[in-house]
């Protein structure tokens, strides 16, 4: 791990999204999630809200990736800013209460917005789009990004009502897209449904940095958005992915938890697997998601991994319910 000055608290209060995710999946299945109680519309609104406020209160930490880039980490999902004489290119913009800070962490960096990048859909991810907008920026990502935009979504106990047009991406693709800033080459790589189906990667070709946003979470159990497209067998396809294209030398930033290298991949991928097939056993022998939970098939990972927002719990019934 190249960097670990992210506090175990700023870590896990920059991860509002997965909060509610025991409450969600450690009833299932599905006939239990039926008779349960949803909240209200107004409770949900209020939920998201709520959300907001608390992550908004989270600092952000500035750390010099390159001469030309900067991690950003606190109010929702990790930042990676592009700066130059060209402008300003961040992939991924935090929380929309965090607004008034980062824009002045960006103008003490320096520039202009010109390109705004999402690596998915997830409000701690895109929820400044507008703002970003509104500054000056053109908004890329996967096409599936505008079309969960423009939806409505209940999750995990928050209504998202669908985003303005300001807030969608004006530059869409589906497998790739090349952006050229500030004498550097950004490759935007779209990964088959993983995290959620509107995953990307944005690679540094010159700086050797790569922003794997929610595909990689450094530290903890990952969440995964079954409710838009999310599975364990593509997280681990696109971690596979992502350690065929780095090196030793790589700078890996995740969606969540400290800057990362190869080595921090391999330990995330592996504990990926061994969780995929220990449960994908137990559902084969025919295991009830309870049963599986209680066997404890992630056990030896727990210690280091299940400390955080996604308990051992919740990822195994996450695991258990995309096989």
């Amino acid at each position: 791990m190249l960097n670990s000055s992210l506090s175990r608290r700023s870590f896990l209060g920059s991860t509002g999204l997965i909060a509610g995710a025991a409450l969600v999946w450690r009833y299932t299945p599905e006939a239990v999630l039926a008779q349960a109680k949803a909240p209200s519309r107004e409770e949900a609104i209020a939920a998201l809200a709520a959300r907001r406020a608390e992550m908004a209160k989270v600092p952000i930490q500035r750390t010099k990736l390159t001469e030309s880039l900067e991690l950003l980490q606190g109010p929702g999902g990790n930042v990676v800013v592009l700066h130059g004489a060209d402008g300003l290119v961040l992939v991924d913009n935090f929380i929309r209460g965090a607004w008034p800070a980062l824009e002045t962490t960006l103008k003490a960096i320096g520039g202009s917005i010109k390109y705004g990048v999402d690596t998915h859909w997830h409000f701690d991810h895109a929820d400044n789009n507008a703002s970003v907008h509104q500054a000056g920026g053109t908004l890329v990502a996967h096409a599936n990004t505008k079309k969960r935009l423009s939806e409505p979504h209940d999750i995990l106990g928050m209504h998202f009502d669908p985003e303005p047009a300001a807030a969608l991406p004006a530059t869409t693709f589906t497998d790739s897209h090349h952006l050229k800033a500030n004498g550097e080459d950004m490759v935007l790589q779209a990964v088959a449904p993983a995290h959620t189906d509107t995953d990307i990667t944005a690679r540094y070709t010159k700086a050797n940095v790569l922003h794997m946003g929610d595909l990689f979470f450094n530290g903890g159990y990952p969440f995964i958005d079954l409710s838009t497209g999310g599975n364990i067998g593509g997280m681990i396809a696109a971690s596979e992915r992502a350690l065929g294209s780095v090196d030793a030398n790589t700078k890996i930033v995740p969606g969540h938890g400290p800057l990362g290298d190869k080595a921090a991949l391999e330990r995330y991928h592996a504990v990926l697997v061994k969780a995929r097939d220990s449960v994908g056993k137990l559902k084969a022998a025919g295991k009830s998601l309870a049963d599986a939970q209680a066997a404890k098939p992630t056990a030896e990972f727990d210690a280091q991994w299940g400390g955080g927002f996604v308990n051992p719990e919740t990822f195994v019934a996450l695991v258990y319910n995309s096989l």
